[in-house]
């Protein structure tokens, strides 16, 4: 085992030491302007990876199925690290986790450019799920603790920023590509822009210790329930969200037959909406209801799947990718501020639980779709995750807790 103990040397000083809710204004947005950095720094670091995708999957000469083979080492990578991440956070603190985490996060970025082959790149990508797992339940906690502050749904906003960075992750790598870069010096410029964000705001962070809601129990206990729906859903909206990342530039190379550097137009429209959907979507639930909102937004990803497979050319498409990036936009963040909410579990905790199994959604969702592909056709692979957004909009109908 790791020893995690010099974590303690990353304490920072904060201008409110006591309780966060007497300070200023002010400050309570400059806390939220840094864990918005943090998220922002995440998804730029995972929007640069896929925007690469089809460059090493050209470069390492890999069929379909076998880029679907390599994919699966980042969910294992989650599932390594799934255990732990809850409870690191618990005992060490989201701010002293986050900091770490993230920085192995941008690290572990630029050894996927060094891959010479497939094994390499497959050894690389379960580093990246490892530290990108701790990464997200890290920060998430740190956006639980800043929504209580803000005493109002902002959890969308901070999810924003992430969908933000992946379509600057996009803009930027089809700038690499015009300028010919290497893969390698594409992801370590985004290291180092990473790296900046994060030492420009990391003495921002909350640092708020754990309160244990309930006595340990001994051995094996049973996920909640609930959590465990709220993870299903996020398994379904995320697995189509992944599909949008990893498998939206070869959609439209390979099904649209988009020209040149229009191939990355479908991810590009689709990051485009996701964003746009995360910064007006806490005005929409405190309007019109979380229930309603996740109901038409999963009603949203089917349409958008459906649309794109039976229109395969580039106007329908392009549309049809955004209508999924509204509909994805809401979904996730909700979970989040729902289970960390909860009243008995650990915000890091009830946290792990929820975005684990749906990570696993958004990890696991892009290699299998390798394998339909390789079976059958990548139209019908789109078509088959179309369904899941009907199941979200019946599962959120059932579950008592997103009222």
């Amino acid at each position: 085992m790791i020893d995690l103990n010099f974590l303690g040397r990353f304490k920072t000083k904060g201008k409110y030491k006591k309780n966060y809710r007497d300070a200023k204004a002010s400050y309570l947005v400059r806390i939220r302007w840094a864990v918005s950095m943090f998220y922002f720094a995440m998804g730029l670091c995972f929007a640069t990876w896929a925007s690469r995708i089809p460059t090493i999957k050209s470069e390492l000469n890999l069929s379909d199925g076998q880029l679907g083979s390599i994919l699966f080492a980042l969910p294992v990578g989650q599932l390594t690290m799934m255990y732990f991440s809850g409870k690191l956070v618990t005992r060490y603190g989201s701010h002293r986790i986050l900091l770490f985490a993230i920085l192995m996060y941008a690290v572990s970025l630029t050894n996927l450019g060094l891959a010479q082959n497939a094994w390499q790149l497959a050894l690389g990508l379960y580093a990246f799920g490892i530290f990108g797992n701790l990464t997200n339940i890290s920060v998430n906690t740190q956006g639980v603790y800043t929504e209580g502050l803000f005493r109002r749904t902002i959890m969308s906003s901070f999810h924003g920023m992430w969908s933000l960075a992946g379509f600057t992750g996009a803009l930027v790598g089809l700038g690499m590509l015009a300028l010919q870069l290497s893969t390698y010096t594409h992801f370590l410029i985004v290291a180092f822009i990473a790296f900046l964000l994060i030492v420009s705001n990391f003495k921002f962070l909350i640092k708020a210790k754990e309160t244990i809601k309930k006595e340990k129990k001994k051995g094996f206990s049973k996920p909640d329930s609930t959590l465990v729906l709220l993870g299903v859903i996020g398994f379904c909206c995320m697995a189509s969200e992944g599909i949008m990342f990893d498998w939206s530039g070869v959609f439209f190379k390979d099904i649209v037959k988009a020209p040149g550097a229009l191939i990355i137009l479908g991810y590009t429209s689709f990051m485009i909406m996701m964003a746009s959907g995360r910064f007006f979507g806490d005005k929409l639930i405190n309007r019109f209801g979380r229930k309603t909102v996740m109901k038409i937004s999963g009603i949203m990803i089917s349409s958008g799947f459906f649309t794109a497979v039976v229109f395969p050319y580039i106007i329908p498409s392009t549309i049809a990718f955004m209508v999924i990036g509204l509909g994805v936009s809401t979904i996730v963040p909700t979970l989040y501020s729902i289970a960390g909410k909860h009243p008995t579990i650990p915000t890091g905790e009830a946290l792990t639980t929820v975005s684990s199994v749906s990570f696993l959604g958004f990890l696991i969702g892009p290699p299998v779709i390798g394998y339909i592909a390789e079976l059958f056709s990548l139209r019908f692979s789109f078509a088959f995750i179309g369904i899941f957004g009907f199941f979200i909009a019946f599962m959120v109908s059932r579950i008592k807790a997103i009222d």
